[in-house]
């Protein structure tokens, strides 16, 4: 325990919930949130999300060459970075929009997305440098504690929505308090932890894509990240209406993550006995089996939906401790920009959320499926099998880029 306080581990464990504890609202309750109380159309949504995703996406990179760029500044740059993040969070949620609602939407969606991924990049590059400091095996113990850190932040803002309704009939409002008093802490947690002599490399984008096994755990990324995609797209849509219980969203959503978190050290345990892509593999594979069951579910079957999202959600926690740490790996192995190479990987990882929001919630309307309302059989097909196939055929598509990917020199 010592050794661990010594190293600062909880810090970047702390850190990672903060940023993690984002990801959920993003993601799974914002949509619905201004559909519900705003009205907003889901196509309109969609839409909107698309665009925003796009930008996202497209700055990445450019955010990525910012981190380097200001880097003899990073720990000041970061402190207001956080503190941006956390006040669009109480403008997004807590606050009435003052101008059109989908505006507000846009408005806070941008900074939030922005400050969001100017900290998970920055993040993640001093993961690489702070791995080196480690020994050895410095990239899948870092992995084991951030990424366990961030599962548990998912967690905890899973279940507060549901918690802060049985106290306040605000219960976004309070998430999105709790929320900015978190980043603060863990700002002031990572104070310390900064570096400031970041490699500044002209050319560090076309360093990191000459090098094919980067490039292929780049498109490993790409792909594997868009199966979440479309079930985080689509669960509390799936839960409500093909499932009938509004309800157990929270709780599964809660089960989901917590099986990802207890999951996370174990796969990094694995790997380092069986080996990296024997285990990536095993993963991808328990997730094709747990949601190809969804397709046999009916209304009311949540318990056997709950035994579907522990098996996804523990496969889950292997997607996002393990790859992000072999690419990392791989960053440190050619000697590239740590910030440039996450400015990438980040922008992998996001492309896919772009295109499942402009493709999903439009197709979803278009077949005629309501959110709250009661839905024709066709319609509810079409959820269903959007949710389960579609993320099962992407998968098999991840296994064949892994199959074809070296990833010893990793």
């Amino acid at each position: 325990m010592t050794t661990v306080v010594s190293e600062r581990l909880w810090a970047y464990a702390l850190f990672a919930g903060a940023l993690s504890s984002a990801g959920v609202p993003l993601y799974l309750y914002a949509p619905k949130f201004y559909f519900d109380n705003y009205g907003v159309g889901l196509a309109t949504l969609g839409v909107a999300l698309f665009c925003l995703r796009l930008l996202d996406v497209v700055q990445d990179p450019l955010l990525g060459r910012l981190s380097t760029v200001f880097s003899s500044r990073r720990p000041g740059v970061l402190c207001v970075a956080a503190f941006v993040l956390s006040s669009a969070m109480i403008g997004l949620f807590a606050v009435e929009p003052p101008v059109a609602p989908l505006l507000w939407f846009v408005l806070m969606l941008t900074l939030v997305f922005s400050t969001f991924s100017f900290l998970t990049i920055n993040f993640y590059a001093q993961g690489v440098a702070k791995a080196k400091r480690l020994g050895p095996a410095g990239h899948l113990r870092l992995a084991r504690w951030r990424e366990t850190g961030g599962l548990i932040g998912i967690c905890v803002a899973s279940a507060s929505p549901a918690v802060f309704a049985a106290v306040s009939s605000v219960p976004f409002a309070m998430f999105a308090g709790v929320f900015a008093a978190m980043t603060c802490m863990a700002a002031l947690a990572m104070a310390g932890e900064w570096d400031r002599d970041m490699i500044r490399q002209p050319q560090a984008f076309a360093h990191v894509l000459r090098d094919r096994t980067a490039r292929q755990i780049l498109l490993i990324g790409l792909v594997n990240a868009a199966p979440v995609a479309v079930t985080s797209t689509l669960f509390l849509f799936y839960v409500e209406s093909r499932l009938t219980a509004p309800d157990a969203a929270g709780p599964l959503l809660l089960l989901f993550f917590m099986s990802a978190a207890l999951a996370a050290p174990l796969w990094t345990f694995l790997a380092e006995r069986f080996g990296l892509k024997r285990v990536l593999r095993a993963a991808m594979g328990l997730a094709i089996f747990s949601l190809f069951w969804v397709l046999f579910l009916n209304s009311g079957d949540v318990i056997a939906f709950g035994v579907i999202c522990v098996l996804s959600g523990a496969a889950v926690g292997a997607d996002m401790t393990l790859i992000p740490a072999v690419f990392a790996q791989r960053i440190a192995h050619i000697g590239a920009s740590t910030t440039d190479g996450f400015g990438l990987w980040s922008f992998v990882s996001k492309f896919s959320l772009a295109v499942a929001a402009v493709i999903l919630l439009p197709s979803l309307e278009f077949a005629g499926f309501r959110s709250g309302q009661e839905n024709s059989a066709v319609a509810l097909g079409v959820l269903t099998w959007t949710y389960a196939l579609v993320p099962c055929a992407l998968k098999l598509l991840a296994i064949a880029v892994l199959q074809r990917t070296d990833l010893r020199e990793s």
